[in-house]
């Protein structure tokens, strides 16, 4: 398969994938805290990565550790906890709104940190796109406009964090393989701190193996296989065969995904909602250039 077409394949999958996150955040919600949500979610893709992240263990990539740590903490381990805790004050949808925000921050970091360059058709599609998720966040019922600031600055420092993670994979962290790169972040790096997060927000000495409780394990690890340790392998090879300011676009179509979710779960679509909808996938389709982000 070429590049092109694959980073297009992956870019769908990764939209279903990370854009039903946010509600599976909130299902898990109702059942554990955010803390609790947040390092469950990363201990478990952990613990599921390990047989490869212990074979391939000679591959690990020690000259680049400072990377693989600064990648794993803003990309999978800081996000993991705002989001969650985010979320017990906004809606799934309005995350997934302020999520889409990251294509932005990617031009801002890409040029502040890594010196990248951006097309002027990728600037313009991508405000283009923003515009759309604009309409999608005003144009719902109840919580759809009601922003409230501190949940909202939680929201923008972990789609920031997202931003420097996917440049930096980007920057220094090509050589080691997309599958390999997931094991050793979630496995070597991430596996222990979210397992004293985990103990720390007095969870083993709470859990029981209630009705409730099994239900919101499978709420977690729902989101921890898909939407964490899948999700970030195709990620980082939607990397490897793309931009980064491409990958992050996969955000400006999150919210479709949530609001279909909503609509199944009872919620109503407005005609905004629809035209923002078009709004979005018109400045994808505007977004798509040859000439990708490259490095002065």
């Amino acid at each position: 398969m070429n590049a092109d077409k694959e980073k297009w394949i992956l870019l769908i999958v990764l939209t279903v994938i990370w854009g039903s996150s946010f509600i599976l955040i909130k299902k898990s919600l109702e059942h554990f805290s955010p803390y609790q949500v947040g390092a469950l979610r990363v201990l478990i893709a952990g613990i599921i990565l390990m047989p490869v992240a212990v074979s391939k263990y000679k591959l690990f990539p020690k000259k680049h550790l400072k990377w693989l740590i600064l990648a794993a903490f803003t990309g999978n381990f800081i996000p993991m906890f705002l989001f969650p805790i985010a979320e017990t004050e906004v809606s799934s949808s309005i995350a997934g709104i302020i999520n889409s925000m990251m294509p932005i921050f990617v031009i801002i970091v890409g040029a502040l940190v890594w010196k990248f360059e951006t097309t002027k058709r990728q600037i313009v599609g991508t405000m283009i796109s923003f515009a759309g998720v604009c309409l999608l966040a005003f144009g719902g019922d109840g919580e759809g406009g009601k922003f409230k600031l501190i949940p909202i600055l939680l929201l923008l420092l972990a789609t920031l964090c997202y931003a420097l993670s996917t440049t930096t994979v980007k920057s220094k962290l090509m050589d080691v393989s997309s599958t390999i790169l997931s094991a050793f972040v979630f496995s070597f790096v991430l596996f222990f701190p979210s397992l004293i997060a985990l103990t720390f927000t007095g969870f083993f000495s709470t859990f029981s193996f209630s009705e409730d409780n099994m239900l919101g394990l499978m709420f977690v690890g729902l989101l921890s296989v898909f939407g964490t340790g899948l999700a970030m392998t195709l990620n980082y090879r939607l990397l490897k065969v793309s931009t980064p300011l491409f990958a992050s676009t996969v955000t400006l179509l999150m919210p479709i995904v949530a609001i279909i979710w909503g609509f199944l779960d009872g919620e109503k679509l407005s005609i905004l909602q629809f035209v923002g909808a078009g709004v979005i996938i018109g400045g994808l389709i505007f977004l798509r250039s040859k000439s990708g982000v490259v490095k002065k």
